[in-house]
């Protein structure tokens, strides 16, 4: 998806794109690593601390170090504090479009400048597709001691369901221009 021109792009756009994608690769890598070594570990339900806290930890050290602000959000959403806003609820809507016509997930990204309180800011998504390892919390068949963890820390959980492939969420991005 193209720049849209509502306040003027900036002219290093190119390198804002750039810069949100290792920042949001940083992250999933980040966090994938951190959870499949917890998951060897300390195994599954110890595993789930590691998107509570330690998913929140990664996210502001690499925002601080990048000077952005990069999250995870999704349509079915865990933490409510990951409740996507409208900008990203259509981007993740179009990101689902665009695998039901046949994209591959790897390829989903969007990108857009918007107007912000009279500030221009670069807005940023990559689709994150479901993986193996996330199958045991956000699978359609969760351990009952993951499930009450799950639970405890997130009564409100909606993010369970998924298959290998699908959409789980997205990397969100914003940079002040």
């Amino acid at each position: 998806m193209a720049c849209t021109l509502l306040a003027g792009c900036s002219k290093n756009i190119e390198e804002e794109i750039l810069l949100s994608r290792a920042a949001s690769m940083q992250l999933g890598t980040d966090l994938k690593s951190t959870l499949v070594k917890s998951l060897t570990s300390k195994g599954p339900v110890s595993a789930i601390e590691v998107c509570n806290i330690d998913a929140i930890q990664i996210s502001n050290t690499i925002s601080q170090k990048n000077n952005l602000k990069v999250g995870r959000t999704s349509l079915k959403i865990r933490n409510p504090a990951n409740k996507p806003d409208a900008w990203e609820t259509k981007q993740l809507a179009w990101f689902s479009s665009q695998l039901e016509s046949g994209a591959d997930i790897k390829s989903l990204e969007a990108h857009e400048v918007v107007k912000e309180n009279n500030e221009d800011i670069f807005r940023y998504m990559k689709a994150i597709p479901m993986q193996e390892p996330c199958m045991l919390c956000h699978g359609k068949t969760i351990a009952p001691a993951i499930s009450e963890k799950i639970q405890k820390l997130y009564p409100q959980d909606q993010a369970t369901d998924y298959e290998v492939g699908e959409i789980r969420g997205a990397f969100t991005l914003e940079i002040n221009l």
